[in-house]
């Protein structure tokens, strides 16, 4: 009898070998799910809803959060790993597939009766020594110091390929790169860290995909809404305000009274009066900035509401007004634009406004697009991503997500890691090299890691057709030539040849803040669950305390 049924003997309790033997069956079973979406060959699942939605993806973060997983520990598993990709933007995938391993590996060694918290300390030992490998291994690359912008954006574009070709078909893959690409270069302010906030991705159920485009500009999600407003301006001045153009309620209960029509007609013109000296301080502002110069426009773009006759005014002295923007809107349009919002129409100024050379509208069914394009050195851009249906419009929306954090994290990280599976092919050979020189049962697991990280190349292997084995002996082959012929050569895995290339001549980058990650995740969530010898259910008490 267990020591909690002493306690409780109702207990609902999984003791000694079984509670290991689950946790590292859960992690195999989400790593045997996953493991076939790896690389540009992974092939796609279907994740269907309690309602009919169907959602086709690759993505492992997105195939992670939305699935509906059930046994605890696998749930355990995807949520850390959603997590990277919420850190670092891409490696989730990755990072099962090497928890799930390690624990397989380790699997057999603790029925040979190898405790696992000997286990624990050689992976541990072998983590600290793969991050320092790492270090060595990595190559710098310095986006902003860079004076060859040509020379660096080819590099840039290299990285958003690599990570995009594994998200969607490589001809969508390459109309994104160069648009991830651009997006980040144009919202670059020097001295500061790049913010893909700056980034407005909008959606239209439109036309094809090949018709996805950056607009170094601001699309936004509405219209004019008077019927005989311009939709197509050239030369215009912008005027961003937070103002209210129409009839406000009192901010408390309040009410007014009267006698006659006679006094309630002097209210409404006293109410209406109010409202059209702003609007007529606006229309002063355009007659001095735009004059009779009928090549150039003005457009209002405000927060606030405007109401049909300040509408109908603006209407008669040529001004486009937009109403109800929205608030992240309000602060991308001067950063586009230029000039700066106004709160108060007492205040307008010619320094105030931004300047575009086009703004036009496009309507789609009963859905309308303002486009401002030509803008002043933009800091906040676009991406207007088209499609036939929503599933396609989400898979890339998905996919130029971690597009973007990929060119990203070239910025914050300065280094790049050779791609193809190359890192962890060099990372298997130092670890096992390094094992020989401890002594004791330590060792193993440290070859447990160093075997664990085979389990990329192994499965973009796999996912591209060609025999595991096979290919890993080709691999090994090359890297053992490289070794005696005393170059450092990197060596990764030709997907369309199953051969050894060099992924660095081929422009096959990773990023390393994703594979650091990619290895404390897959160590520490390994050697919890290696560590667990019970599984208790959990009572009334700890409902409470949560």
């Amino acid at each position: 009898m267990s020591a909690i049924h002493r306690i409780s003997p109702e207990a609902d309790v999984i003791s000694k070998h079984h509670a290991l033997a689950t946790n590292i069956t859960a992690a195999k079973s989400l790593c045997a799910i996953l493991k076939s979406n790896l690389g540009p060959k992974g092939t796609l699942k279907m994740l269907v809803g309690g309602a009919g939605q169907i959602k086709l993806t690759k993505d492992g973060y997105v195939l992670l959060s939305e699935m509906a997983i059930q046994h605890p520990t696998a749930a355990l598993i995807a949520r850390t790993a959603a997590a990277q990709d919420s850190a670092t933007g891409d490696g989730s995938t990755t990072a099962v597939l090497q928890t799930g391993e390690l624990l397989r590996q380790c699997e057999m060694l603790v029925a040979e009766d190898v405790h696992p918290r000997v286990l624990c300390d050689g992976i541990f030992k072998g983590k600290h020594e793969a991050l320092k490998f790492l270090e060595t291994f990595k190559r710098e690359i310095n986006p902003v110091e860079c004076k060859d912008e040509d020379a660096m954006r080819a590099k840039l574009v290299q990285i958003a390929s690599t990570s995009l070709k594994t998200k969607v078909e490589a001809y969508m893959a390459d109309l994104l790169t160069d648009i991830c690409v651009d997006a980040c270069k144009c919202i670059k302010k020097p001295g500061l860290p790049l913010d893909l906030h700056m980034v407005e991705i909008m959606t239209m159920q439109h036309h094809s995909d090949v018709d996805t485009r950056l607009v170094k500009g601001l699309v936004l999600d509405h219209g004019a809404r008077h019927p005989n407003m311009s939709r197509d301006s050239k030369n215009c001045f912008i005027l961003v305000a937070n103002v209210c153009l129409e009839f406000e309620n009192t901010e408390v209960h309040s009410g007014f009274f009267y006698k006659n029509a006679e006094q309630r007609e002097k209210l409404v013109k006293a109410e209406r009066m109010n409202v059209t000296q702003r609007v007529n301080r606006i229309i002063a502002l355009k007659n001095e900035v735009v004059g009779t110069d009928k090549d150039k426009s003005f457009i209002l773009i405000n927060q606030g509401g405007i109401d049909p006759i300040s509408l109908d005014m603006f209407q008669k002295n040529n001004i486009v007004g937009i109403r109800r923007a929205k608030r992240r809107n309000m602060e991308r349009i001067p950063l586009a634009c230029g000039g700066w919002a106004c709160n108060s129409t007492a205040d307008l100024t010619k320094e105030a406004l931004g300047w575009a050379d086009h703004v036009y509208e496009h309507a789609i069914g009963d859905d309308k697009f303002t486009f401002l394009e030509g803008v002043k050195n933009p800091t906040s851009c676009t991406v207007l991503i088209k499609g036939a249906h929503r599933h396609t419009v989400i898979q890339i929306k998905d996919a130029l997500r971690d597009g973007l954090r990929a060119v990203k994290n070239v910025y914050n990280d300065n280094a790049w890691i050779p791609g193809a599976g190359a890192w962890e092919l060099a990372c298997h050979k130092h670890l096992m090299k390094y094992a020989e020189s401890i002594k004791g049962r330590m060792k193993l697991g440290i070859q447990a890691l160093a075997k664990s990280m085979l389990v990329i190349p192994k499965s973009l292997a796999m996912n591209s057709g060609f025999d595991q084995q096979d290919t890993m002996l080709k691999l090994m082959d090359e890297m053992s030539k490289s070794g005696e012929a005393g170059d450092k050569k990197t060596v990764g895995l030709c997907i369309h040849t199953g051969g050894p290339i060099d992924p660095t001549t081929e422009g096959i980058w990773d990023n390393y803040c994703v594979k650091k990650q990619t290895i404390y995740l897959a160590t520490n969530i390994s050697c919890q669950l290696l560590s667990v010898d019970e599984v208790m259910r959990a009572g009334r008490r700890l409902k409470k305390s949560g």
